[in-house]
Order: C-alpha cells, then sequence, then structure tokens
C-alpha cells in the first residue's frame, strides 16, 4: 500500500504540473479567442504567429525578441563572471571562503521583488535612465551567483594540481586557464549558462523594476500587461507550445548525450 501511494502521489503531481501545458497546447490548434473552446481544428494561430497577422502581433515578437536577447546577453556574460567567481572563491581559505559563499548564495534565497525594487532604487540614487540597459544589468546581478552555484562543483572535482602543472610547464596563467581550466569547467559552465538563461527567460519582477516607462516589454510583461485589459492573446497558447516544446527537446538531447557519456569507456 505505501508503494501504491507513493506512485499515486507523483503521477497526481506530475499530472498537475503538466495538464495545463498540455490543455494549452490542445487549445492551440484552434483559432476560438477563448480558451477552452473548441471551434474545430486549426493551425490558424500558428499562422498568425509566425506572419504576425494579429492584434498587437507587432508588440508580442518585439517582447519575444527582446526576452531572448536580453536573456542570451545575460546567460553569456554572467557565465564569464560567475565562472571568474567561482574560481577565486574556490581559491579563498577559512573564514572567508565561507562568508563570500553565504552572500553569493543570499541573492538566489532572496525573493525577485526585494531584488527588483532593490536595484530599481540603486538605479534612481545613481540617476541611470532605466531602459534596456538596467534591465540587462539587473539580469546579470541575479544569474550570476546561480552560474558560481553551477561551476563550484567542478572545482571541487578537479584535481587541485593540473593548474600550478600548466605554469610549471610554461603556461601563462591566461593559458593555463583557457586550456586547462575551461576545458574541466565546462560541463558546469554550460549548466550554469542554461540555468542563468532560463532564470533570465521567466523573469518578471527584476524586469518589471527596472524596465522604466519607455515601453520595453519582455515577455512576462506583455503577458502581464495582456492578462490586465482581461484577456490573453490567443497566439500566446501556440508560443508558449513551442518555447515548451523547445526546453523539452533541449533536455532529452542534453540527458541522452550525458547517459552516453557515463555509459562510454574511458580512455
Amino acid at each position: 500500500m505505501k508503494k501504491f501511494f507513493a506512485q499515486l502521489y507523483i503521477w497526481v503531481l506530475l499530472f498537475l504540473l503538466y495538464a495545463p501545458l498540455v490543455f494549452i497546447a490542445i487549445f492551440s490548434f484552434t483559432e476560438s479567442k477563448v480558451l477552452g473552446n473548441w471551434t474545430g481544428f486549426s493551425t490558424g494561430l500558428y499562422r498568425n504567429l509566425f506572419t504576425g497577422r494579429m492584434d498587437g502581433g507587432s508588440t508580442l515578437m518585439s517582447a519575444v525578441e527582446n526576452t531572448l536577447l536580453i536573456a542570451l546577453i545575460a546567460a553569456v556574460v554572467s557565465t564569464l563572471l560567475g565562472t571568474v567567481a567561482a574560481v577565486g572563491i574556490h581559491n579563498l581559505r577559512g573564514r572567508t571562503k565561507r562568508v563570500i559563499t553565504f552572500l553569493n548564495n543570499v541573492p538566489m534565497i532572496n525573493p525577485d521583488i526585494i531584488t527588483g525594487v532593490s536595484l530599481f532604487l540603486l538605479f534612481v540614487f545613481l540617476h541611470f535612465s532605466q531602459g534596456y540597459v538596467t534591465v540587462v544589468l539587473a539580469h546579470i546581478t541575479f544569474c550570476t551567483p546561480y552560474v558560481v552555484l553551477s561551476v563550484m562543483p567542478k572545482l571541487m572535482q578537479m584535481n587541485p594540481n593540473i593548474y600550478e602543472a600548466a605554469l610549471d610547464l610554461g603556461a601563462t596563467p591566461a593559458q593555463a586557464m583557457r586550456k586547462v581550466m575551461i576545458p574541466e569547467l565546462k560541463p558546469g559552465m554550460i549548466s550554469g549558462f542554461i540555468m542563468a538563461f532560463t532564470m533570465s527567460l521567466d523573469d518578471f519582477a527584476v524586469t518589471f523594476f527596472t524596465r522604466g516607462t519607455i515601453g520595453l516589454d519582455t515577455l512576462s510583461t506583455y503577458i502581464y500587461t495582456d492578462a490586465r485589459k482581461g484577456g490573453l492573446t490567443p497566439e500566446l497558447r501556440p508560443l508558449m507550445t513551442l518555447i515548451f516544446l523547445f526546453v523539452l527537446i533541449l533536455l532529452v538531447v542534453i540527458n541522452v548525450r550525458q547517459a552516453k557519456m557515463r555509459k562510454s569507456p574511458v580512455r
């Protein structure tokens, strides 16, 4: 009975998590403006999404472009900063290392709304004109600790002597970093990049408080504004479906690749 209820609990939990996604995917193949009202199979919403023939089409696609570009910039920069920071933290000792590690973990535990308000007040204090730049800086700020968290385990697994060995063999510190440490840290850096990209893609509170009043919209703020008008643009349904499928395929590819690497013989 314990095994039965444990499995039942897992399946109920999975159903609650994935049923809304399946529901949205199904109703992305009908042109009804009301979610849940089936008016016949059609790919019209997908056609409207890619051609821009919809109410506020240019605004929605602009929000998607802003979201992807901001997420990409934030992920790349935070991956570089987070990797360097992780190496620095790893080389610290004693109480200083514990304090810096604790300070790195605080932004991840801190609620997003607190981070957003804090960055908003900071930009106002520094007289920064809020817009694209402040949003990118804010996303880099809250994404970097996640990269540090992803890279640190790889540093702990790495042989601590290989960097010094590279220096003894004539490599410069930059060459040792590029040719020795980065290949060792690459899995952690890739994980950190994906996590930073996902966190930036998903963020609402920080973006909302740092975008200013110039009309900059990301996907999350667009959906928020759209929902306040009394409904959601129907073309959001195929967009959400495509994003979910992209993430699902990416996860499957990564897991299959990791499984093959584990099965491959060590040379």
